[in-house]
């Protein structure tokens, strides 16, 4: 059976990367002072920050049904079943329209539920893409990457609060005070939402409470203290030195493991803003080791 593999910008990928990995991307629409963009099409990382940093008016979407449609019925001309990975369901409706989508396919099309997005999205459909060349059909790859949902997570330090009180996620008066006080809130997408985990006076003490965060989800949750089995990824927001530098001084603590650094998608970066530092980890599927 030839399976072929579907995800969305969100994961991090290019159009230029998928073709290079076997990976068809389907772009993520922007909505931006009334107009429509499309990422990695019409919309680059640099255009996006210097439309935001503008004060555009600027909102996410979802790719249309017909866009859906027309991508999974050019493959299945040369593939017999497509797996789709879209970003967290809880993020996006993108995932509930593709799964209602895929219901006139019998079962050709399966819609993965994983709750990832950005590198963890793109470690998804990497190891699809994998699996599927191991033999494992459409149905199984699905089950396999559902099954494993639980297995990754993704923490985030913010620049700036200016862009979490635009979005609604905190209240003006909460924002006035944390940027008097300098306050580096740190984020985690821990299964399907965006959501609060701690809190920080500098970048110092954000890095340093994502880096303890990370060695207890080894110890504890993924019981691969030394990393050996499991995949780091780090991810900026237009902070790209920065970054680097964070996943230089985490590699040093676990050498020899996979690592994998790249800029978060143009979605997670509406409601945070540049300047951000993400820290993630994903074990690795046993079915590949």
């Amino acid at each position: 059976m030839r399976v072929a593999i579907v995800t969305d910008s969100n994961s991090g990928i290019t159009q230029e990367q998928g073709t290079e990995l076997g990976i068809s991307v389907l772009p993520m629409p922007f909505m931006i002072d009334g107009e429509t963009y499309f990422e990695d099409i019409d919309l680059s990382q640099e255009e996006f920050y210097q439309r935001m940093n503008a004060g555009a008016d600027i909102s996410t979407s979802q790719p249309s049904p017909k866009a859906v449609t027309d991508l999974w019925d050019g493959l299945l001309k040369d593939y017999d079943a497509v797996v789709h990975i879209p970003m967290s369901s809880g993020l996006s409706g993108a995932c509930q329209t593709a799964r209602m989508l895929a219901e006139d396919y019998d079962g050709r099309v399966q819609v993965v539920n994983n709750h990832r997005i950005s590198v963890t999205q793109r470690q998804s459909a990497l190891d699809a893409r994998d699996l599927a060349a191991k033999g494992y059909s459409a149905e199984q790859i699905r089950e396999i990457l559902e099954r494993t949902h639980r297995d990754s997570i993704i923490y985030i330090t913010v620049d700036t609060l200016k862009y979490l009180k635009k979005g609604g996620r905190i209240t003006p008066a909460a924002a006035a005070l944390g940027t008097l006080l300098k306050i580096k809130p740190v984020l985690t997408i821990d299964g399907e939402k965006l959501d609060a985990f701690s809190k920080a006076r500098t970048i110092k003490q954000a890095k340093l409470t994502m880096t303890t965060a990370l060695a207890h989800d080894l110890e504890e949750r993924f019981l691969d203290k030394e990393a050996r089995h499991t995949y780091l990824q780090f991810a900026h927001t237009l902070n790209d030195a920065a970054a680097r530098e964070f996943m230089d001084s985490i590699m040093e603590l676990y050498p020899g493991t996979p690592a994998y650094m790249d800029r978060l998608p143009l979605s997670i970066a509406c409601h945070i803003g540049p300047g951000a530092l993400a820290i993630a980890c994903t074990k690795k599927l046993e079915e590949l080791e």
